[in-house]
């Protein structure tokens, strides 16, 4: 669970109850709005991953992997992100050179160092310039909800350790929405790591493909590491470090799209050094630092692994198909 999010959304209890009136209102008038706005159609085929619950789900490491796939089969894919917690309002393409989190947003600057990558509010307007970029396909980070832009392809992050948390709407529980209606949008639930809350019956006939975020190879064995992360489930990352033989002396966690302050980096480096361990973090955290602390500290890159590739190639290649006869 977010450390940011009430602990009340994880389970079913007096207050979830009390606020579940207010939690209708809020999918009936995300429902008003999708029912009543007009969905821009890209000239390209948009492929949105997204999830049903606020806060981490592990989609932008499935976009990160997307995106490298389609770019290998030669589509100019360009990434397109509301840019959370970035003050750009867009669009906009992300060059890491020239803006920061703070202008962008962190995910959208990790995935920019990779692929091109845009931030708009207006996530119609956002497609229409990539287009004009030379977008051969438009992959969304995030944007389920978002009626503003007709998606070919619509994915839905589940992380198999939180599930649907009590399955409540906000405020009364994590849902952005009810699972019948996300679900009633989606092409596919991509399940990250087992199962571990029963979610997967409330998915109904929608196809589940499975996946598991994985440290690429660091060079980690045997090395002691004080650990931080500040995304939605930080003991979720600090897990894969006894994946890669390494020591982990210390780790905290921060609330999602934390922006760290000079003396709390302070403090974990002298942690470090009193110690003798290095100091290690998320891609997503380490694009948040400034330049001076980045070269003191690195960052574990992390890897989407697929139960069955065969599954995902398959839906990719009906989406570019069907829009390239469309």
């Amino acid at each position: 669970m977010p450390p940011s999010a009430p602990e009340f959304w994880a389970r079913r209890g007096a207050l979830s109850l009390l606020l579940t009136p207010l939690g209708c209102l809020y999918d009936a008038a995300g429902t008003a709005r999708r029912a009543l706005v007009h969905a821009y159609r890209a000239p390209v085929p948009v492929i949105c991953v997204g999830n049903l619950v606020a806060g981490g789900a592990g989609k932008t490491p499935i976009v990160a992997d997307l995106a490298r796939r389609l770019t290998a089969r030669g589509v100019a894919v360009h990434i397109l992100s509301r840019g959370y917690g970035g003050t750009l309002p867009g669009p906009v393409r992300v060059d890491p050179d020239r803006h920061d989190a703070a202008a962008v947003g962190d995910e959208p600057l990790m995935l920019a160092r990779g692929t091109p990558t845009w931030v708009a509010r207006d996530r119609a307007a956002g497609a229409r310039a990539a287009a004009a970029a030379g977008a051969q396909a438009i992959l969304m980070d995030d944007g389920l909800q978002n009626p503003t832009l007709a998606k070919d392809l619509s994915l839905v992050a589940l992380d198999g350790g939180y599930g649907f948390g009590n399955r409540r709407v906000i405020p009364a529980g994590p849902l952005r929405e009810t699972i019948a209606h996300g679900l009633a949008r989606a092409d596919a639930v991509v399940m990250l790591g087992d199962d571990q809350t029963g979610a997967a019956p409330l998915l109904d006939a929608t196809p589940v493909l499975h996946a598991e975020p994985r440290p690429a190879e660091a060079n980690l064995a045997g090395k002691a590491l004080v650990v931080f992360a500040g995304i939605g489930r930080p003991q979720k990352f600090f897990e894969h470090f006894a994946k890669v033989g390494a020591r982990v002396v210390a780790a905290r966690g921060f609330p999602d799209h934390h922006p760290y302050t000079g003396n709390e980096l302070t403090a974990l480096a002298a942690t470090a050094a009193e110690v003798g361990a290095a100091l290690i973090t998320t891609e997503k955290d380490w694009v948040r630092l400034a330049p001076s602390w980045r070269m003191r500290i690195r960052y574990l890159p992390l890897t989407i692994a697929w139960q069955d590739e065969t599954a995902i190639e398959r839906l990719l290649d009906r989406v570019l198909k069907q829009t390239a006869h469309g």
